[in-house]
């Protein structure tokens, strides 16, 4: 098999139409008109049958597909698989076969299930064995994470938070203009939508206090967040041209980078994040490909000073994703806490993978790097509760009468995001994750 780099070179990805995305399609399965998941979304996951087997599939609508009987059953002839390709626990491998293999599965999805062909739709049997029902399965973490980065892109956030622990006049550190700013993460501790998280243990100092204290900490925090999925981009020593840096890039998730700010606080000097980060963090389990947010390209914050030759990009680099997210206390209804959207990110996902490989370093498949928090220019869109709350000194009042300056005990939180026009709709499902007391 040539590697991706290969076949970028020889301009086979620049001729590959995406039929798939053809906003006119139909599907024979039922969709609802706002569902997250049209026929023109084809997301990928990892599901656990009502059977116990687990399998990668996709979903449309309220149904969930399995790839692995698709393509056992001879549906994905003329394209170039693996055999067990989608009979594994996670979707490594599938996103290593690159970039023009996923655009010709979409494709082919796409085409299966439009509502004018009946090769499969005819077919009751093969049907039984390929499709279920979104309630009878259980989903899992989609990829084997090796190396997670969480990014720190988002200049209103940076802004916000410099204002409110140094000079606001010089909130941004004078490094934050010129680089994509971000640190190793822990991926172990990255789980799927549903699981629970429970309150950290650690260090802090309190305010006024001459001595750290040691115990649960007392300030734990969402943090609005999206995250990209790699595929092999580089080898050890080498960089990937910023031209071709989304060829690299299989989806996005939503993503919940769980902070403990009172952890953090007293941690992260001279180093940076630690304990205060690495408790949890919560996906939402469908990654959805750049090839099916491709409508919804929009332009990027204008960046000043002009990035370094190698950082700077032209085009339609952003893509204007809407996201919301939500507090549900235990036994109380949804509270919507704020609404931002993706392209408000001052530094691209482009970018931020060609700075990540400009050292050297080498990205694999199934690396996950975080956006940063992601928050817009208005106070109702603030991308975490401390700056939400700005710092616990305006709590927010939920529909059942009780205050939040941070997140409480058996609180969920729930993160939604999706893109849409007067064609199509595109979401992502949810990302939610329920705060558990400390163990």
């Amino acid at each position: 098999m040539p590697s991706l780099k290969e076949a970028h070179k020889s301009k086979k990805l620049t001729i590959m139409l995406i039929t798939a995305n053809d906003p006119k399609r139909k599907s024979w399965l039922n969709v609802d008109a706002d569902s997250d998941f049209p026929i023109q979304n084809i997301p990928f996951g990892v599901f656990l049958t009502k059977d116990n087997v687990i399998t990668i599939g996709t979903r449309i609508g309220d149904y969930t597909i399995d790839l692995g009987a698709l393509h056992q059953l001879g549906y994905f002839k003329g394209i170039d698989l693996t055999d067990d390709v989608f009979l594994q626990d996670r979707l490594n491998d599938f996103i290593a076969h690159g970039k023009g293999i996923w655009r010709l599965v979409r494709n082919r999805i796409a085409d299966l299930f439009d509502a004018e062909n009946t090769k499969l739709q005819n077919k009751k049997k093969d049907r039984n064995k390929i499709i279920f029902d979104v309630a009878d399965i259980e989903m899992h973490l989609p990829v084997n994470v090796g190396d997670y980065t969480d990014f720190y892109s988002s200049k209103e956030h940076a802004t916000n938070v410099g204002t409110m622990f140094r000079d606001p006049n010089n909130a941004l550190l004078p490094n934050w203009l010129h680089i994509p700013v971000g640190y190793h993460g822990r991926s172990s501790s990255i789980v799927p939508t549903g699981k629970a998280i429970h309150r950290p243990y650690g260090q802090s100092k309190p305010a006024g206090a001459d001595n750290p204290v040691y115990g649960p900490s007392k300030l734990v925090d969402f943090e609005l967040e999206m995250a990209f999925i790699t595929s092999d981009v580089n080898k050890l020593g080498e960089r990937i041209d910023i031209k071709e840096a989304e060829d690299y890039i299989f989806g996005l998730v939503l993503f919940n980078d769980w902070s403990a700010r009172d952890i953090q606080a007293w941690e992260y000097v001279p180093l940076g994040p630690f304990l205060g980060k690495s408790f949890g963090s919560t996906i939402s389990p469908w990654i959805v490909t750049l090839d099916a947010l491709e409508p919804f390209r929009t332009e990027s914050p204008k960046q000043d000073p002009k990035p370094f030759e190698y950082l700077q990009q032209t085009g339609k680099m952003s893509f204007d994703i809407h996201l919301d997210a939500f507090i549900k206390p235990e036994n109380g209804d949804e509270n919507l806490v704020t609404h931002s959207n993706f392209k408000y990110m001052y530094w691209t996902m482009a970018q931020q993978l060609t700075h990540h490989t400009s050292n050297g370093c080498n990205v694999r498949t199934g690396d996950m790097m975080g956006s940063g928090t992601i928050s817009g220019p208005t106070p109702d869109s603030y991308g975490s509760m401390l700056e939400l709350s700005w710092r616990g000194t305006k709590p927010l009042k939920l529909s059942d009468g009780t205050e939040r300056k941070f997140i409480n005990d058996n609180d969920t939180v729930i993160l939604r995001g999706y893109c849409k026009n007067d064609k199509v709709k595109i979401g992502f499902g949810d990302c939610a994750g329920k705060l558990l007391p400390a163990l």
